[in-house]
Formats: structure tokens, sequence, C-alpha cells
């Protein structure tokens, strides 16, 4: 076939458009961050964690604002099954994602840990609550934000010691979280010369019914009740141990559990509870500031303590990220994570805070107690501070963690 000049021109037109848009892909994709929110969509911690952690995550971009790069929110469901999670945590980093974010769930987040290091990417932890994280387990790759297992245990446990609830027993999720934080609250007890008489352990996430673990403990004679879990499982089991009388004579100790779990407990039921969160709504000026900017966003909510998390971590990330620029950033997970470890952290939910050696992100925790129904002014007046942990010693020393990046 001969081709005609206009043929030809036309031709030449085509082919160079078609290595142009390439190009200009190429470069478009150089700047731009992609974050994946790796979150229980579907389970018992949907309602801590799921859309929520979304929400703030795209929040955070927003407020960063456009500071020349782009930056992308996914979004995943990792049914609390820690080989769905690393699965997706691979092919989201085989793809071009730079960040995986949140993960509730202590065993799909160790997974995932692995994996962002093997890959040089950045883990940015809001959801789970295992110590081990920042202890045996931490990575160059990650950051641990919002609470742990060591921090709960200090601030909620040692406190019901101190009011004399000093033989424990514990219903534990039978997985890495549920342990670790047997294991950080029983250490609290003993030393504070308490006794745990004993534990019952219960499938994840498999679990409604409490019934045969709430007569377990009751027979234990314990003067404590020591929920080991969070979510759905801490809000069944209150409700379950108010049914059999538990609290007659046992204190109900919630090691973990988040304001949407007191509301669906209710404060006729929940009233006394004593919890501990590193976020509350109400706390200030800037956290209500914030849960302004999202509530309409978030189901007409306030914000929950995990999802205030993905919007500090990734807001400092994003900061990071303009202090050494994307190309940088990108190459090197382990480079973004040591940047953000060497400049200060403030955001909205936090307050001002530091990022220590071992990923470990400082901050005060509130211990709380439930209020009674004629205390509360709005649906979601729910808490009064009862103490307040400093930063510096809310969470385990860091040379007690073992955490091999810490030279001793």
């Amino acid at each position: 076939m001969v081709l005609q000049r206009r043929d030809l021109l036309g031709t030449a037109a085509a082919a160079a458009a078609g290595t142009v848009l390439p190009r200009r892909r190429a470069r478009a994709q150089a700047q731009t961050i992609r974050i994946g929110v790796l979150t229980d969509m579907s389970g018992p911690y949907r309602d801590n964690a799921g859309p929520g952690s979304v929400v703030l995550t795209q929040q955070a971009v927003q407020d960063f604002g456009s500071r020349g790069f782009n930056v992308e929110v996914l979004q995943a469901d990792h049914q609390n099954k820690p080989d769905v999670g690393a699965s997706i945590t691979r092919q989201w980093f085989d793809q071009g994602v730079d960040v995986v974010a949140d993960i509730p769930t202590s065993s799909v987040a160790l997974a995932a840990n692995q994996i962002a290091r093997e890959k040089n990417k950045v883990h940015l932890n809001s959801g789970a609550a295992t110590s081990d994280l920042t202890g045996p387990a931490c990575s160059p790759n990650m950051v641990h934000w919002t609470y742990d297992t060591y921090m709960l245990a200090k601030s909620t446990g040692a406190a019901i010691v101190k009011t004399g609830g000093d033989s424990w027993f514990f219903i534990t999720a039978d997985y890495a979280f549920g342990h670790a934080l047997e294991r950080d609250t029983g250490n609290f007890v003993k030393a504070q010369g308490g006794k745990v008489l004993g534990s019952a352990r219960y499938p994840f996430p498999a679990t409604t019914d409490f019934s045969a673990f709430l007569l377990q403990a009751r027979a234990s004679r314990a003067n404590v009740l020591g929920l080991a879990n969070a979510g759905t499982d801490t809000v069944n089991a209150i409700l379950g141990a108010r049914e059999f009388g538990l609290q007659r004579s046992m204190k109900i100790a919630a090691l973990l559990m988040g304001i949407y779990d007191v509301k669906a407990v209710g404060l006729e039921s929940g009233q006394g509870l004593l919890l501990t969160e590193a976020f509350y709504w109400d706390l200030n000026d800037r956290t209500r500031a914030l849960t302004q900017r999202v509530k309409a966003k978030n189901q007409d909510r306030p914000p929950a303590m995990e999802p205030a998390g993905c919007y500090g971590m990734v807001l400092h990330y994003l900061k990071a990220v303009a202090d050494m620029g994307v190309a940088a950033a990108k190459a090197s997970g382990a480079d973004a994570v040591a940047r953000m470890k060497a400049m200060p952290t403030d955001d909205d939910a936090f307050g001002a805070g530091t990022i220590r050696a071992d990923g470990r992100k400082i901050h005060p925790s509130y211990l709380f107690e439930v209020k009674a129904p004629g205390e509360s002014r709005n649906p979601w007046d729910l808490y009064k501070l009862a103490a307040t942990t400093p930063a510096e010693e809310a969470f385990r020393p860091l040379a007690e963690g073992n955490c091999p990046l810490v030279r001793s």
C-alpha cells in the first residue's frame, strides 16, 4: 500500500502522541504518592476502623493540600485474615503503592510489616495493638502511631488494681493481639501485688456467644474480669456479663474499648467503665475542630481513635515526603520513615509529639470513665476524663522493648 503525504503526517502525529502520552503518564505516576488503607470493612473492627479510617486518611490528604505532588488513596478489606492481608499488601506494593496504612488486627499487621520491610515500602499502623510491633518485630519501615497493648495495660489495668481490683480473670481473643494484651496487663497486675487467677481464650473472629467463658470467669472468684479483646467482641462480652450479673461481684475491665463500642453498649450498661484512649473528639479545641471537618463525611459521627491515628500519621508522612522530595520518598520506605522520625509531629488529633527510634509514636494517653445517662449532654458526650498519663510515661521504655533497631 502506498501512503500519501497526509497519511504519513497523520501516522507520524499518532506515533508522536503515542510516545508523549505514556511519558506524561509516567511523569504523573512519578509525582503520585499512593496510600493503601488496609482495614476491617466487614468484621468486628469495622466500626472502630473500617470506613472511618478511609475517611480520616482522605481528610489528612485534603488538609495537607497541594504541594507539587498528587496523592491517591486506595482501600481494601483484610477480613482479619493474615493470608488475605499479606496477599493484598504484596500485590499493592508490586503495583506501585508506596504506603500500607491502618491495619487493625495484630496478626495481619505483623504479616504486612515483614512485607513492607522486604519491599522497602512504608507501613503506617494505627489499628493494631500488639506492642511487639515496636519490640521484637520492629522495622525501619514502620511507624506505630496510636496505641498499643503496653499503653492500654498500664493505663486501664494499673488504675483498676489501685482501686482494689487485685485478682483477675481474662477472656482473651485467641490471636496475637489478645495474647499481647493479656500478657502486658497481667504483668502490670502482678507487678503491683495482684494475681491472675486464669483465662479463657476464644476463637477469633468466629465467636459471638461468650456465655461459657463468662461462667468460667464467675467460677474463678476473681474480682476483675479483664476483656482482652476489642470491637463487637467487647460489646457482646459486656452485655453478656450484665445478663449474668457479673458486675455484682466483679469489676469489668474493658482493656480496648472505643467510643462506638460505648455507644453500642449504652450509658445505662456502660456507666462507670474505665477505658483508655489516645484520642477523644471533645478533648480540646483542636480535636473538636477536626471532628467538625469530618463529621458529615463520617455518617454524622465523631472520629474514633484508630481513624484519628490514620489522620495524624498520614499527614505527618506527607509532610516528610514534601521535606525530602517525592522521588526519594518513593525510592526508599526506610528513608521516608527515618525522615518522619527526624521531624517533630503536630496535628489536630494528637497535638505535638515525636517518633522514637523503634517506630513508636509518643503522645499522652487518657483514662476515661463512661458517664451516667444523666451526665451526658448530647448523643456523643460519653466520657469524663479520669487521668492523663504524660507522653514520656505512656508507652514502654525504649530500652525494654528488645527492638533490634535500638542500640543499648
